[in-house]
């Protein structure tokens, strides 16, 4: 990841979020993801969004 990337995603965690990240990320389907916060994450490393 890109220091951009990783300053962003440092902002990203100030923000409370409302909403879980699974409802907009890109491997949301099928078997893709195995993570055990799936599908109520509110922060994950993973996350792409679609």
């Amino acid at each position: 990841m890109s220091w951009l990337g990783r300053i962003l995603n440092f902002f990203r965690g100030l923000v409370p979020r409302t909403r879980p990240l699974c409802d907009t990320c890109r491997y949301d389907y099928g078997n893709v993801c195995k993570r055990p916060e799936r599908p109520n994450a509110m922060r994950c490393p993973d996350y792409k969004l679609k």
